[in-house]
């Protein structure tokens, strides 16, 4: 009578075997990033605040997660997202891609800070947005100094006048970044030289600095 083959004579399959051999090949093919993969790997995204809220049904009470997130590449690149989920994981998800999807461009002078002053509202959110020497560091409140880590700015001093609602302070600082101007843009809108208004900037600044 023929002999079954017990469970240790039989080869093992996952290590050495077949199954070995397309793991390994998988693992391989995998390790290499996709242009996709790469992009996101650029990104830094910071959570800058998570709310539980509740919906009323018939049966009771749905609670739920709603979560607001900022996103940037460390270069100037910078968008927000918030996101509505059951679990926490979920909200965060849909939060980032929001704002992938959102990121606007804005330019940094010096690669460290901002070109010059501005002052930006949404609500009863105020933000005042100064630029700073060299060696400042980020002097700003939670969501603000969130959007400026995300974005790369080095040295800027930030001050909240109004609410302290995280999401009326992060469209404030938006709507203050978006109407940010490059000497570049400037002059190209009024047909000059760059040269033209950084000098004049640099001798508003002066004169101001001797009548001070």
């Amino acid at each position: 009578m023929a002999r079954t083959p017990s469970t240790s004579d039989r080869p093992e399959r996952g290590r050495g075997g077949e199954r070995g051999e397309r793991s390994d090949r998988g693992r391989g093919r995998n390790a290499e990033q996709t242009p996709r993969e790469r992009e996101e790997s650029e990104f830094v995204d910071k959570l800058v605040h998570i709310n539980r809220v509740a919906k009323v049904v018939k049966g009771g009470r749905r609670f739920a997660f709603a979560a607001l997130v900022v996103v940037g590449d460390a270069k100037g690149r910078v968008g927000y997202g918030s996101g509505k989920a059951r679990e926490v994981p979920e909200a965060i998800r849909k939060a980032t891609e929001q704002a992938k999807r959102n990121m606007v461009k804005i330019a940094l002078r010096e690669g460290r800070t901002l070109h010059h002053d501005a002052f930006g509202r949404f609500g009863a959110g105020r933000v005042v947005l100064r630029a700073a020497p060299a060696g400042t560091g980020i002097i700003a409140g939670g969501p603000m100094r969130a959007v400026f880590e995300t974005m790369g700015v080095q040295d800027v001093v930030a001050k909240c006048l109004g609410t302290s609602n995280p999401h009326n302070m992060i469209k404030a600082t938006f709507a203050a970044l978006v109407n940010l101007a490059s000497p570049r843009s400037v002059a190209a809108k009024r047909g000059k030289k760059v040269g033209e208004i950084i000098g004049r900037r640099d001798g508003a600044a002066a004169a101001a600095a001797a009548g001070a």
